[in-house]
C-alpha cells in the first residue's frame, strides 16, 4: 500500500453522513451543486451547501440507478420496484410503472430531456417534455446490460449477450448497427468526444470501436470479466482520449499509438487488494479514481501512480462520482456511508479555505 504524507495531500474530507444500506449510485447535478444518491433499501437524498434532504425514504426494495438530465432540471431513479421516479427539484412529476421488470440502467440524452432506461431485453426512452414514451427498443439477445448516448444525442447504444446494437436517435426504426462479439458486452461507454465506443466483455476482453471505422480493435489478457470503464474527457498529444478499464483488483489503462495496426498500448496500476466497483477520470484531466471493495479510494496521477488514498468506509467503496468542476470527489459505502472530498487549494494566501 502507497501511503501519502499530509504535504502532497490533494484532497481533505468535506462531508461526511450515513444512508440506511448499501450506496447503490451516486451522481452531481450538471451544475454541481446537488449530489444524489440512492441506496439498497430504497432511499433517493439530495446532498446541497452540506444538508441532506430525503426525497424517498427506504422501503426495502432497493434504487440501483440514478441520473440528472443534461440541463440538472430533472432528476431519474430506477430500481428493484419497477418504477422510474422523475423528480424536478424536489418535486415528484412522473412515475413510470414497469413492474414486474426490474430497472437497472438509465441515462438521459446528452442533447435533450430524452430518457433510456432497461426493461429486461427491452429499452424504452421517454420524454421529459412531452412527458410520453418515445419508442421501446427490442435488444432481443439478453437483459440490456449497459446503455450510454452518445455525446450528440445522435446514437444510443445498448450492450449485452452477443455485443452492442447502436440506434439512430433520429429513426428509431432503423436497423441498429450491430457491433457483433462472440461474448457477453458487460459494461460499454462512448468516449466523451463521441469518436470512440468501449465494451468491457465478460471473455475478459475489451472492444474498441473507432465509429466509422469498421474494424475494432479486442485488447485481451484480463485476470477476470471487465466490470468498469472510464474514458478521460482531456486527450493525448495524438487528439485521442485515454481509457481505463478494471478487472478484479486491478486496472489497465490503455493509450492509442499513432501506428493504427498497434492499436493501443496498455499500462497495468496495481494497488487494490479488493474488487474494484467503480473507476472515473476527473473532469478535464487525466487524474484517475478507483473505489474498491478493500476499502481504499485511490487517486492516481496522471492515471499512473497512486498519489493518494482516501478512505472512511467500514468495509468497502461502493461507487464514486466527480463534481462537473473537478473540485470535490463523492464516494458511496457498502455499510450507508456518504462522503464528499474538497480539493486542497495552495498558494492563495489566507483567505482560502
Amino acid at each position: 500500500m502507497n501511503v501519502t504524507t499530509s504535504k502532497n495531500k490533494e484532497f481533505d474530507e468535506h462531508y461526511s453522513g450515513m444512508l440506511a444500506e448499501y450506496v447503490t449510485a451516486i451522481a452531481w447535478s450538471p451544475q454541481g451543486n446537488t449530489l444524489a444518491a440512492t441506496s439498497a433499501d430504497g432511499e433517493v437524498v439530495l446532498w446541497q451547501d452540506g444538508e441532506l434532504t430525503t426525497l424517498q425514504a427506504g422501503n426495502g426494495q432497493s434504487v440501483d440507478c440514478l441520473a440528472f438530465s443534461p440541463d440538472g432540471k430533472f432528476l431519474a431513479v430506477g430500481g428493484q420496484d419497477g418504477r422510474v421516479k422523475i423528480w424536478q427539484g424536489q418535486e415528484l412529476i412522473a412515475s413510470l410503472e414497469n413492474a414486474p421488470a426490474w430497472v437497472d440502467k438509465l441515462a438521459w440524452s446528452h442533447a435533450s430531456n430524452q430518457l433510456a432506461f432497461s426493461l429486461g431485453r427491452y429499452v424504452q426512452v421517454w420524454d421529459a417534455d412531452t412527458r410520453e414514451v418515445v419508442t421501446t427498443l427490442n435488444f432481443a439477445d439478453s437483459s440490456a446490460l449497459s446503455i450510454d448516448w452518445r455525446i450528440d444525442g445522435q446514437y444510443l447504444a445498448i450492450g449485452g449477450n452477443k455485443g452492442v446494437k447502436i440506434w439512430h436517435a433520429q429513426n428509431w426504426d432503423e436497423e441498429p448497427y450491430i457491433l457483433n462479439m462472440p461474448t457477453v458486452s458487460v459494461t460499454m461507454a462512448w468516449s466523451p468526444d463521441g469518436k470512440f465506443l468501449a465494451s468491457g466483455n465478460m471473455d475478459r476482453s475489451v472492444t474498441v470501436l473507432e465509429w466509422n471505422n469498421p474494424d475494432p480493435w479486442v485488447m485481451r489478457g484480463f485476470p477476470g470479466k471487465i466490470r468498469q470503464l472510464a474514458w478521460s474527457e482531456t486527450t493525448t498529444k495524438l487528439g485521442a482520449p485515454i481509457l481505463a478499464s478494471s478487472s478484479v483488483e486491478g486496472i489497465v489503462v490503455w493509450e492509442k499509438l499513432e501506428d493504427e495496426n498497434l492499436g493501443w498500448e496498455a499500462r497495468v496500476l496495481t494497488n487494490h487488494v479488493g474488487v474494484i466497483n467503480a473507476i472515473a477520470f476527473a473532469p478535464k484531466s487525466f487524474l484517475l479514481a478507483s473505489a474498491a471493495t478493500d476499502g481504499w479510494l485511490c487517486l492516481w496521477n496522471k492515471a499512473k501512480e497512486v498519489s493518494q488514498i482516501l478512505t472512511g468506509v467500514a468495509d468497502g467503496f461502493s461507487t464514486l462520482a466527480w463534481h462537473p468542476q473537478g473540485k470535490l470527489i463523492a464516494a458511496g459505502g457498502e455499510k450507508g456511508e456518504l462522503l464528499i472530498w474538497s480539493k486542497i487549494l495552495r498558494g492563495q494566501g489566507f483567505g482560502c479555505s
